[in-house]
């Protein structure tokens, strides 16, 4: 172990990790995580994978990938972002966190490999190993010492130059694309996809959700471009049919190879049954080249076992109080489609916070949108994250989306803001009342945590 440290723990890891380059500070290159994966014996090659990327939808997809490829009793890690609570929730084994003792152990015998990688950077004059990167070479090295059949892996930003496209996927999945990222990614559809479609492989298959038209054309030339095979929901497969089941939705599914009838998915809104369908077009191409159907019962076994926490995620009733982590516009306004169908709330309280690199006044002009005539009172917080906004700045910004004035309220502690709405939605009488947590994944993870989950 490293004479710095007695023990190593979680904690002495992730502040390591704190202590490089910050996550929105990702490095548009991929040499140094090559290098990385020289070192230490190509982990990256130790088994398929299947590889997502797309602006929203990505860890819920990801999650029912993952239930799937266990339903057929293969071991699967998954590789996400970020996180909620605990910084190993990013790297699961059998839909489980890694244990703390493997997060440690591996990152203490990949350690000496990396500080090689940081001092050939530092000498060649560019920044050494970043958070990300160095938790993405910590996500193959565990995966490789599982072993895991199977990888299911979510790219941290864009596609071509992130750090996870060392692995190449046997299937590459893209999820909705819009807006988000701008000033890493570009300000267009078509160059934010161009950037998405960095992940699409030689010898791979290409499965998307329905794109828009520039999106689309751009994933349709790559995959031409390289001769591998394409299916698009809407056009090959997709949601058959949905309605309102008790805790969640049923599904009838065409796939690319097979049909799915009434499949329980304990999540909300149709954008969840969308991402169910291109999760099982996912995996029929990762099993059968998309020749084969699933068997029905498994793919039932593992919508059932299916949770997305964070994503418009119950956290306590009376009043109701839901978690989502909508970020972006596109996010915020598939959400709240989901919160009218699935909740019959007649007054909704916001708490909301947003972080510095996100567009702050578009996604509360979303909300404003959607729940204009529903809000009851608006939050407008912060969480820890030196990112955020802070929430002042956010109360300013919500004034002037539209939100009244005698509705606003700014409190920059989240256990405040979570006292005040709870306190407000109780004091809706004769109506049900809610609440709804949301704008940034930092803000929704401390929330859960506040309020015990």
């Amino acid at each position: 172990m490293s004479p710095d440290h007695d023990e190593f723990s979680v904690q002495s890891v992730y502040a390591e990790l704190l202590g490089r380059a910050p996550e929105n500070k990702m490095e548009p290159r991929m040499e140094p995580m090559f290098r990385a994966m020289e070192v230490l014996g190509e982990p990256n090659r130790a088994m398929p994978i299947i590889h997502l990327t797309g602006t929203n939808g990505k860890t819920s997809t990801a999650r029912i990938i993952e239930q799937l490829v266990l339903a057929h009793d293969l071991r699967v890690g998954r590789y996400t972002s970020p996180h909620l609570a605990s910084v190993t929730e990013r790297i699961s084994i059998d839909g489980e966190p890694v244990s703390d003792e493997d997060f440690v152990r591996n990152w203490d015998e990949i350690r000496p490999f990396l500080a090689i990688v940081d001092a050939e950077l530092e000498e060649a004059g560019e920044n050494p190993l970043t958070y990300f990167e160095a938790l993405t070479i910590l996500c193959f090295a565990v995966f490789a010492d599982a072993p895991v059949d199977v990888a299911v892996i979510e790219v941290g930003l864009g596609g071509i130059t992130d750090a996870t496209n060392v692995g190449d996927g046997q299937v590459s999945v893209v999820t909705p694309i819009s807006l988000d990222h701008t000033d890493l990614l570009g300000d267009t559809v078509h160059d934010i996809a161009l950037e998405k479609a960095g992940i699409i492989k030689p010898g791979g298959f290409l499965i998307s959700s329905a794109q828009e038209p520039e999106a689309a054309q751009v994933l349709l030339e790559r995959a031409r471009e390289l001769e591998v095979p394409f299916r698009f929901e809407g056009v090959e497969f997709g949601v058959e049919s949905r309605r309102l089941a008790v805790g969640g939705q049923a599904l009838t599914i065409q796939g690319i190879a097979g049909r799915y009838e009434d499949l329980a998915l304990p999540l909300h809104g149709a954008h969840q049954g969308q991402n169910a369908a291109v999760a099982v077009a996912a995996m029929e191409a990762f099993l059968g080249g998309g020749e084969q159907a699933l068997e029905e019962d498994l793919v039932r076994m593992a919508f059932a076992n299916v949770s997305s926490p964070g994503r418009l995620e119950l956290v306590r009733s009376a009043p109701t109080v839901l978690v989502d982590a909508g970020h972006n516009p596109a996010g915020l306004a598939v959400s709240a489609q989901a919160v009218k169908e699935a909740f019959d709330f007649s007054a909704l309280v916001l708490v909301v916070g947003i972080l510095q690199e996100k567009d702050a006044r578009a996604m509360l002009d979303e909300l404003y949108v959607q729940y204009g005539d529903l809000v009851h009172g608006i939050c407008l917080t912060q969480s820890t994250s030196p990112r955020s906004i802070p929430a002042a700045e956010l109360g300013e910004l919500a004034l002037k989306a539209g939100f009244n004035d005698q509705d606003i309220h700014v409190s920059d502690r989240l256990d405040d803001a979570l006292e005040w709405a709870i306190g407000h939605a109780e004091a809706t009488e004769d109506l049900t009342g809610g609440v709804l947590i949301t704008g940034s994944i930092t803000v929704v993870g401390e929330a859960r945590t506040l309020l015990g989950k």
